[in-house]
C-alpha cells in the first residue's frame, strides 16, 4: 500500500458496518488490505475468522492477551502467564499472531526497582511459554491521559524491559500516538534500539483520528522511521473519520515515503 510499509487494519474500530468480525475481515480485505489486527480476543468468533482468513488470505499481525492482568504485582502474575497460554492456544487457528501485553497498574508502595523487577520476572515467565509455542509477545507502552496509573508509560522503559528478559520472542509495541501524547521524542526514543521494536502503530494527535486529520508531522514520522531502520508492518489504530476507502487513502497519503 505504501512504497515501503504494509498497512494493518484495526478492524476493532474499522469496517464496523460489515457487522461480525470475520466480515470486517473480507470487506478490509475487499479494501485492498492484506493485514489486520484487533484486541481482545475472548469475545470474537475465533472459527469464523479463521475461516475468513484461509479464505481471504490476510494475516492478522496482532491481537490482545487476554485477559489482561499485571506484570508488575505478583499476586496476579500467575493469572497472568495463564491468560498468555490460554491466548496462544485459542489464536494458534489464526496464525499465531503477534500477542500484545500491557503492563497493568503501578502498585502503591512498591519502588520502582521492585516494579521493574517484578516485571521482568512476569514476563519472562511470560516468554518462556511464547518461545515455546512459537509466537511473538509484544509489549506496549500507553499513557496517562486514558490510565493515569499505568506503569508503563515510557517507550526508554519498554525497551528497557525487553533487553533484560532478553529473549527473541519478547518484542516491543511502538505506538505514535501513545508516545506523542507523553512528549516523547520519536527519533531520540527508538535511537539505536528499533531492532528491538516488532509493531508500529499510527493515529494523529490529537484526537486519535487517521493520519493526515490532526497535528503530527507524518512526513517526519515515516522519515524516522526509515532512516531507524524499521521495516515491519503498520498498524492503522485509529477512529475512522471518513468512510474506509477514504480513509485508507488519507492513511496511504500521509503514510507514503
Amino acid at each position: 500500500m505504501s512504497a515501503v510499509y504494509q498497512l494493518s487494519s484495526c478492524i476493532e474500530w474499522q469496517f464496523a458496518e460489515a457487522g461480525e468480525f470475520d466480515a470486517r475481515l473480507r470487506a478490509a480485505k475487499s479494501a485492498g488490505f492484506a493485514l489486520a489486527e484487533f484486541h481482545l480476543w475472548r469475545d470474537k468468533p475465533i472459527d469464523s475468522m479463521a475461516k475468513a482468513l484461509a479464505e481471504t488470505g490476510m494475516r492478522l499481525t496482532s491481537l490482545c492477551v487476554d485477559p489482561r492482568r499485571s506484570i508488575v504485582d505478583p499476586a496476579e502474575r500467575e493469572e497472568m502467564v495463564t491468560a498468555i497460554r490460554e491466548t496462544i492456544a485459542a489464536t494458534a487457528s489464526l496464525g499465531k499472531p503477534n500477542l500484545i501485553v500491557a503492563s497493568g497498574f503501578r502498585v502503591e508502595g512498591m519502588s520502582e526497582e521492585e516494579h521493574f523487577a517484578n516485571a521482568v520476572a512476569a514476563l519472562r515467565a511470560a516468554a518462556d511459554a511464547a518461545e515455546a509455542a512459537g509466537v511473538m509477545l509484544l509489549l506496549e507502552p500507553l499513557n496517562t491521559k486514558l490510565f493515569a496509573t499505568m506503569y508503563l508509560v515510557s517507550t526508554k522503559l519498554g525497551l528497557d524491559l525487553v533487553e533484560a528478559v532478553n529473549s527473541p520472542n519478547l518484542r516491543l509495541l511502538y505506538d505514535v500516538w501513545h508516545s506523542a501524547v507523553m512528549g516523547e521524542d520519536m527519533a531520540q526514543v527508538l535511537a539505536g534500539r528499533i531492532h528491538l521494536v516488532a509493531h508500529v502503530q499510527v493515529a494523529d494527535m490529537p484526537d486519535r483520528n487517521e493520519p493526515g486529520t490532526g497535528s503530527l508531522d507524518w512526513s517526519q514520522v515515516t522519515r524516522t522511521l526509515r532512516d531507524l531502520g524499521y521495516s515491519g508492518a503498520i498498524g492503522l489504530e485509529y477512529f475512522p473519520t471518513l468512510p474506509m476507502d477514504q480513509s485508507l487513502k488519507l492513511s496511504q497519503q500521509s503514510l507514503a515515503d
